[in-house]
């Protein structure tokens, strides 16, 4: 089924969860080296969680950066 979270969506839910992008700034950048991947497989993984998962993540703008907050 095309909603089902794939693989790489559910370890990149897992970090966020473990993470503190609701505190600090979240840099793609970062995160595609961490997984490495690209940062465009960060993009389209985060845009699909918002679908997928709405209810677990939410993505903020706050002081000029963006924030990702996601939960259980």
């Amino acid at each position: 089924m095309a909603d089902e979270i794939t693989q790489f969506e559910a370890k990149l839910l897992k970090w966020l969860v473990k993470s503190d992008f609701h505190i600090q700034p979240w840099s793609t950048k970062d995160a595609a080296k961490a997984f490495k991947v690209s940062e465009d497989e960060v993009y389209d993984a985060v845009a699909a969680l918002t679908k997928k998962a709405p209810e677990q993540i939410q993505i903020f703008y706050k002081d000029g950066n963006v924030h990702i907050a996601a939960d259980k």
